[in-house]
C-alpha cells in the first residue's frame, strides 16, 4: 500500500478513502492474507481511521507450549490529529514530563499517511496477551506423572478466617 498524500486527501469529494486490503503484510506472520477494508476520512483538523479486516495466525499456547491457530479479527478506529511538527528540539536520554494531550498520534497536515504501518500496528495490538489453545489446556506434564487433581479446598492457614468459613457454610446450607 501507498502511503496516503493528506492534502490530496482533503481535496476528494468527500474527502474519504476506502482501501480494500487483501494481501500479506511482510512483518506480520499469518496463515492467511490480512482481509478487509481502512476507512480514511479527512475531518479538517484530524484523519478519522477505521479497519475492519481478519486473518489467522499461529500461537504458542502459555501453558502447554503447543501452537495453535488463531483467527484474529480487527474491529478498530483511531483519530489522528493534524497538526505541525513541534518546534521542540528533541531531547534524546532525557527523562520529560509529558502532558496527556501530548500521549496522541499526530501528522503533519502537509505529509503522509501510512495505512500499511498503521494496519500492522492495529494487528500487533490486536493479538492476545493471554495465549490459551483451550480454557481446560491443564499444561505441561512430566512424562509418566500422574496428572494432578484440581485442590478442592484451601486449608485455612490463619483462625481468624475460620469464623468466615463457617458462615459461608451456613449461607450455603441455607
Amino acid at each position: 500500500m501507498e502511503p496516503l498524500y493528506i492534502p490530496q486527501l482533503a481535496n476528494r469529494k468527500d474527502r474519504t478513502l476506502e482501501i480494500i486490503v487483501d494481501r500479506s503484510i511482510p512483518e506480520f506472520e499469518t496463515l492467511t492474507p490480512v482481509r478487509g477494508k481502512i476507512n480514511v476520512k479527512h475531518g479538517g483538523t484530524y484523519l478519522e481511521v477505521s479497519a475492519q479486516a481478519e486473518t489467522i495466525i499461529t500461537l504458542k499456547c502459555d501453558r502447554c507450549l503447543q501452537q495453535y491457530n488463531h483467527r484474529l479479527v480487527l474491529d478498530t478506529n483511531e483519530i489522528i490529529w493534524l497538526e505541525a511538527e513541534s518546534e521542540e528540539p528533541a531531547r534524546h536520554g532525557v527523562e520529560v514530563k509529558s502532558e496527556l494531550e501530548d500521549l496522541v498520534e499526530s501528522l503533519p497536515p502537509d505529509g503522509h499517511f501510512p495505512p500499511d504501518v498503521w494496519l500492522y500496528e492495529q494487528l500487533c495490538l490486536s493479538v492476545p496477551l493471554r495465549q490459551l489453545c483451550n480454557l481446560n489446556c491443564a499444561g505441561i506434564s512430566p512424562v509418566g506423572a500422574p496428572i494432578p487433581e484440581p485442590v478442592k479446598q484451601v486449608e485455612t492457614l490463619d483462625s481468624r478466617w475460620g469464623i468466615l468459613e463457617t458462615l459461608r457454610e451456613r449461607l450455603e446450607n441455607n
